[in-house]
This record gives C-alpha cells, structure tokens and sequence, in this order.
C-alpha cells in the first residue's frame, strides 16, 4: 500500500531526474493569472535614434524628446518570466508586431500575442524587445527614428537596442541614505524563579 502512494509522488515531484529549466521553460509559457500584475511606467531610449520611443496610437516612433507625455509608456508584466506588454500612457494604445514584422499600435480591446515581448537584457546593458509570437523579430528603429522590420532586427545590431530610463519628476530618490534594519538577537528566555 505505501509502495502505491509513494509512486504517483515520485511521477510528481521527479525525485530521479530533477530538470528545472523544463519547468522554468514550460512555466514562461503559461499565463501567471494568479500572481498580482506589475505595472511599471518608464521610457525606452533608442540607442540608434538618441529619441525615446513613442506610442502615437497606431503609430509608433523612436523620435520623442525626454519627457514627452507619448513616450511616457506603461510596461505590464503578463507572465511568469520576462513576457510584457508595452502600452503608450497618453494614447492607451499597444505596442504591437503584425506578422509582417510591421510595429503598430492596437487598442486594448484588440490587443493579442502579437503585442508581447520578451524583455532580453543584452551583455552591454542594454535590453532588446524580441517578439514573444515571432521568435528571433525584435523591436528596432534607424537612425531617423523609424521602425524598421522585426525579421531584420537581430539583438546584436543596434538598431534593436534600448535603455529603459524613468520620466523626469518620477525618478526615485537616491540621496536619502539606506535605512538598514535591525534584527535584536534571541536571547535565553527567562525563567521565573518560583517552585515547579
């Protein structure tokens, strides 16, 4: 009988074979319904164009100037790994990537798979966006601030490279020093002094 209640555990738990990065994987995948979203608001600096990128309803640009109210864009967390969805905070409209490559902007009663990312963090620093629909597209603008196709953007060129800067007037405070927490240790408890 023990043998039979031990076995559906092991098929559970994988004691043999332990594989995380299968779970961590398949868990990436799936929609964190349970878990509180996180909503963060910042701008995304394009290091090709030296212009943030903005959200002009349905389209999209890398010509916004520090602290414009359209490249002010809000980052939501959709899943369990780095899967986000980009909305423009002025316009209420998605960063989104058609299947040809194309970024545009979509309203958030149409938003779909094609309007999330994967946020990559690269070697230099920088982060690029890499379609989570169409694997290896990633967000990219030229020189003049102009989206160029997500299959001709590769996370090495720099096109594809951005740096997410807060808005100006929301940046958090770094000159208040670090308040450190004190833990008191534990001490023998005292007995009171009387008969047992």
């Amino acid at each position: 009988m023990l043998l039979v209640m031990c076995n559906p555990l092991q098929q559970v738990l994988g004691v043999d074979g332990v594989n995380f990065s299968v779970h961590v994987e398949n868990q990436t995948q799936v929609r964190d319904t349970m878990s509180r979203r996180q909503h963060r608001v910042y701008q995304l600096y394009s290091r090709t164009s030296g212009k943030h990128v903005q959200v002009l309803g349905r389209r999209i640009s890398a010509r916004g100037e520090d602290g414009d109210k359209y490249a002010q864009l809000v980052v939501e967390a959709a899943t369990f790994g780095s899967q986000v969805r980009i909305r423009g905070k002025e316009t209420n409209f998605y960063l989104c990537m058609n299947s040809r490559g194309k970024l545009v902007g979509k309203k958030a009663s149409n938003r779909s798979d094609d309007c999330l990312f994967v946020e990559k963090v690269l070697e230099n620093h920088y982060t690029a966006l890499m379609s989570a629909r169409y694997t290896d597209w990633y967000v990219g603008f030229n020189k003049r601030g102009r989206p160029r196709p997500g299959s001709r953007t590769q996370p090495n060129q720099q096109d594809g490279h951005f740096m997410k800067r807060f808005p100006p007037g929301e940046q958090p405070d770094l000159t208040t020093p670090f308040r450190f927490t004190t833990i008191s240790k534990r001490g023998n408890r005292v007995r009171a002094n009387g008969p047992r």
